[in-house]
Order: C-alpha cells, then structure tokens, then sequence
C-alpha cells in the first residue's frame, strides 16, 4: 500500500466521522463565526501611541523644565513633576480620550514633530510644574488646535503629557 492511499483513507474516515455527527448548517455557522471573529481581529485596541518616540534619536531637554521643547504648546501642570512621565500619566489617573495637537522643533535633529497634549484626569490638580505656552494655539471655536479647553470633560484635571505622534511633513 502505498502513503497516497494510506493519507486518503485517512483523510476519507476523518471526514465520514465529522460528518456523522456535525450537520453542514452546524459547520457552517461554526466556520461564519470563525470567520467574523477573524476579520475583528484588528479592531482590537492597540496601543498605537506608545511607540510614538522611535523617530527620534536624542530627546535633549529636562522634562520638569517648561523650557522642554515638546512642550512648546502646552497649558498646564507637567505630569513628569506629578508622578507620571512626558508620555504616561500618574497613578491614579487616567488618559482624556480626546487630546489635543501642535507641532514642536527637536533641537537635537532640528525636525519638526506632531506633538499630542493628553490630560491626565481623575485626580486633583497636581499643582507642580504650572507650563503655559501659546505657540500655535488656536481661539477655542477650532477645539483640537486650542490648549485652553479643559479635556477631562467633567472629571478632575490633574496634569499633562506630550506624545510624539510622529514626523511633521510640509
């Protein structure tokens, strides 16, 4: 007997007790599910901020200084001063789901860099490290460009970060 026989009585007995004891709706519907849970797959939430540094070779600066050239657009309380990071919150606190953006220079590279300003929310006001810069801002009635909206939306303010969201283009 040769393997191609042996593989096709094997695959031939296989597929008779399969079939004894499935019905082709049952194996459809299970193959459709399969195939929907397949297709969500990248709708899973990612983290697609958190690798918004690799661009840069040198981050120059002191992220406790309002000098910090990500900080060039930013209103309020630094949350490298209040237990979290230029990139993470504090903890106790919790990323706005809605940010928003300006445009820094890198002195290091002399790149310009999209810079997403994220509230920390959940906490009191940490009230350390107070940075107000306007470069860039925007009046209020173009939101995502303005720096003077509170973004926590009805949650406590406590500070904020800066995330480098990628490479300016012109």
């Amino acid at each position: 007997m040769n393997k191609k026989n042996i593989l096709d009585k094997w695959i031939e007995g296989y597929s008779r007790r399969i079939a004894n004891v499935t019905s082709r709706r049952s194996f459809i519907t299970r193959l459709g599910t399969v195939m929907v849970g397949m297709a969500g797959i990248p709708l899973l939430p990612v983290a697609r901020a958190a690798g918004g540094d690799k661009p840069m070779d040198a981050d120059p600066g002191d992220p406790k200084s309002c000098d910090y050239w990500r900080y060039c657009a930013i209103d309020g309380y630094l949350c490298s001063c209040c237990g979290g990071s230029v990139t993470a919150c504090p903890p106790g606190t919790q990323t706005s789901s809605i940010t928003w953006i300006g445009t820094c220079r890198n002195p290091a590279d002399n790149k310009d860099y999209i810079i997403s300003y994220n509230d920390c929310c959940g906490s009191a006001a940490c009230a350390r490290c107070f940075c107000h810069s306007n470069q860039g801002d925007t009046p209020t009635y173009m939101p995502f460009r303005s720096n003077d909206i509170n973004w926590c939306l009805g949650e406590a303010y406590n500070c904020s970060t800066a995330v480098i969201l990628g490479v300016a283009t012109s």
